[in-house]
């Protein structure tokens, strides 16, 4: 996983010198070339390269140099901070005339109180990044700052010893170990720290092993490890969260050159569909715009399982990763690689697992994102505003098995149909019926039991469709039910309580204590149909469907067969369904022919 973000970094050049990070600046404080401040200039969206400390700044007597808060540049109180910041700023000014202008404004206290009061003019919060500017030049961008960092940060760093030196496990080089790693940015929307989080830690003695002690449990040099930050820091930007994950992805090569299709020169946000205005010229950025291009259509894989929609074949390697935070840790639930081929054919297993009748009977459910089937995994609320919130708390766990499942094309864990079951128990039990007065399962619960019996338990019968040839009774069982339901719904469309919202928790779990009950109550209900073709119609299916389910009735159904119950149930609904609306096609075809006649 190092080595494959190590080499992106240097495919897409985004590598950055040993203690630099791209970091936004809120604001900058402008100055003129004779010291005089002239007012502040807004930014907070270009990235700048600066120099960085790493966890050191993280301590209460040390501070990032050249940009830093508010808080740090101007003190209420003089702090080991503040006097940290202002002492690099003057050694920096021993080298660079524009920094040597920035120390005297700050030493000025009319100038440090001006602009003190235009930031809070302009509304700059204390935790904001800040910088100088001078005669219009950025402090961070002067020539003389990259040699000065270079020498000047060495006086924060730990002797290394010839005796610990080992090899990089990221370039294979003999180096002395970096003793911590500088924390990467963009997991706080999935329980990471708004510091950042550490890719390798081992502070805890349970983390270390053979021994060893603290990086030397990893060892990595510094500059093989700033690459790898800078294009995890890159890649976590665009990356999608998803129930308490974040889906870092990306490509590993550029494509051909001699493909006919020539590449478009705009590319635009690699996770959204707005298009980038820049545009640059094909012949001199190709190779980076096929990297770019290539992390779209890797993009569109991951998408492709969020959204249900497939993706077209593409050549060569992928990466996925997903990640969470954890205490200030960066928590690697998944890294998975491979060829796209073996990759698009499980996702086409995927979706065609999914396949499923929707509940009018008129075809396949439409595809859904990957977030609305993973809502159907949660307990059932009535009123849920804060449902995506359950998602990050409650399933973190099972959204990793899941996603392995789906890009490889495994069985899914049993924890998926206990919930769906629990949802579909729910909804048939407390749901009002519809307007024509039925009660049908929920279409995305139904499809994650049959993926789920598919390919934990090789269910090959099941289809999109009722299938009336299926060999397991329990299957018929769900199918009589629904058969039951509609049956008392043609004979009472008015009825309070429904035979579905009475019975169908317990003749899903218990059915030879239900199914005798149930049966009674049909003779009624066809005895009160005045269509007797109708009557006939119910009768003969009903037979049909006791024939397939032979003279043993189970008394309790495990977590498999319940499963089948719900989907015999919920497609013979469907054929229901279905079958209703071509009579009133029918109907209303013939009053029409009839009118017109």
């Amino acid at each position: 996983m190092l080595r494959a973000l190590y080499d992106y970094a240097k495919r897409m050049d985004l590598v950055l010198p040993a203690g630099y990070a791209e970091k936004t600046i809120k604001a900058f404080l402008c100055l003129t070339g004779d010291g005089r401040f002239v007012g502040v200039r807004i930014d907070g969206v270009t990235p700048f390269r600066c120099p960085d400390i790493g966890s050191l700044a993280n301590g209460t007597d040390k501070s990032n140099l050249l940009v830093e808060k508010v808080s740090v540049v101007f003190p209420a109180e003089p702090s080991p901070k503040s006097r940290f910041f202002r002492e690099g700023l003057k050694d920096l000014g021993t080298q660079e005339p524009l920094a040597e202008i920035c120390c005297k404004a700050l030493d000025d206290p009319q100038c440090c109180a001006d602009m003190a009061a235009a930031l809070e003019q302009h509304k700059i919060k204390s935790s904001d990044r800040i910088s100088f500017m001078v005669d219009n030049i950025y402090l961070v961008e002067c020539p003389a700052v990259e040699a000065w960092w270079e020498t000047y940060r060495h006086q924060f760093q730990k002797p290394g010893q010839a005796k610990d030196a080992s090899l990089c496990l990221i370039t294979g080089q003999t180096t002395i170990p970096m003793a911590t790693v500088p924390p990467n940015a963009g997991l706080a929307v999935v329980g990471g720290h708004p510091r950042g989080d550490a890719l390798i830690c081992f502070d805890k003695p349970a983390f270390c092993s053979y021994g060893l002690k603290k990086s030397a449990n990893a060892p990595v040099s510094e500059e093989a490890f700033a690459q790898v930050k800078v294009a995890l820091d890159t890649l976590l930007k665009d990356a999608p969260p998803l129930a308490g994950i974040k889906f870092v992805h990306w490509y590993d090569k550029p494509l051909p050159k001699q493909l006919p299709d020539p590449l478009p020169p705009i590319f635009g946000s690699l996770l959204s569909d707005e298009e980038d205005e820049e545009e640059s010229g094909p012949e001199e950025e190709y190779d980076r715009a096929v990297m770019v291009q290539a992390r779209r259509d890797a993009d569109s894989l991951v998408r492709s399982v969020e959204s249900g929609q497939a993706v077209a074949d593409l050549p060569n390697r992928y990466y996925i990763l997903l990640l969470s935070g954890a205490n200030g840790r960066v928590l690697v639930r998944q890294f998975t690689q491979g060829s796209y081929e073996e990759l698009k054919a499980n996702l086409d297993r995927w979706y065609a697992d999914l396949r499923l009748v929707n509940a009018s009977g008129t075809g396949d459910l439409k595809p859904v994102k990957l977030a609305a089937r993973l809502i159907r995994l949660l307990k059932r609320q009535n009123s849920d505003k804060k449902v995506f919130d359950r998602l990050q708390k409650e399933l973190p766990g099972l959204t990793t098995p899941v996603f392995y499942a789906i890009i490889h094309g495994t069985g899914l864990p049993d924890s998926v149909a206990v919930r769906a079951l629990q949802r579909i128990r729910s909804q048939m039990r407390t749901e009002d019926p519809d307007r024509n007065g039925q009660l049908v399962p929920d279409p995305i619960s139904c499809q994650w039991l049959k993926v789920w019996l598919i390919r934990t338990h090789k269910e090959a019968n099941l289809m999109s469709e009722y299938n009336p040839n299926h060999p397991n009774p329990v299957y018929h069982i769900g199918a009589m039910v629904a058969v039951y339901a509609e049956l008392q719904r043609r004979a009472y469309p008015n009825v309070n309580v429904t035979v579905v919202q009475r019975f169908f928790a317990s003749a899903q779990q218990t059915p030879a204590l239900v199914l005798g009950r149930l049966a009674k109550m049909s003779t009624h209900h066809l005895a009160k149909l005045e269509n007797k073709a109708a009557a006939d119609a119910y009768a003969s299916r009903l037979a049909d469907i006791s024939a397939c389910i032979g003279d043993q009735i189970p008394t309790v159904l495990a977590l498999p067969e319940q499963s089948l119950f719900a989907l015999g149930y919920y497609q013979m609904s469907a054929a229901l369904n279905s079958e209703r609306r071509a009579r009133l096609t029918k109907k209303a075809t013939n009053e029409k022919d009839h009118e017109e006649e």
